[in-house]
């Protein structure tokens, strides 16, 4: 897993963290487990930079329980998690939105692969550019 691509993933999810954090303080959810699935979102923030694989499943969970746990703040979470941890996170994007980022991903790789630097957000506005050039 290359570093810079872990890195940008780890600050979406200390941007969630905020988020989620701001949600408890502002008392717009029952404190019951909150706290607790604060302390291991903490987790994984600790964990993932040291043992990414490792820890791949838990930020799965983690990122799926915010669907069914904060369903105000769902449209916050940043898709590239959904990608990045995959497994039931995918459940939650678009056949469509899955295609691109795995045409995007397949890029990484191939950037990799040849020695290249890779900068994820300009391949993913790249990418994710409408079809014709129009935009809303």
């Amino acid at each position: 897993m290359a570093t810079d691509y872990l890195e940008h993933n780890l600050a979406l999810l200390a941007h969630l963290r905020t988020i989620l954090g701001a949600l408890g303080e502002s008392e717009q959810i029952p404190e019951d487990n909150h706290g607790l699935f604060l302390d291991r979102f903490d987790e994984l923030l600790a964990e993932l930079p040291k043992h990414p694989e490792e820890n791949h499943y838990l930020g799965q969970d983690l990122i799926s329980q915010v669907f069914h746990r904060y369903p105000q703040v769902a449209h916050l979470v940043p898709r590239d998690l959904l990608w990045f941890f995959g497994g039931d996170c995918l459940h939650f994007m678009p056949d469509e939105e899955i295609a691109r980022y795995q045409a995007l991903d397949e890029r990484r790789f191939e950037a990799e692969a040849a020695g290249k630097p890779f900068d994820w957000n300009q391949e993913k506005q790249l990418m994710f550019l409408p079809e014709n050039g129009q935009t809303h």
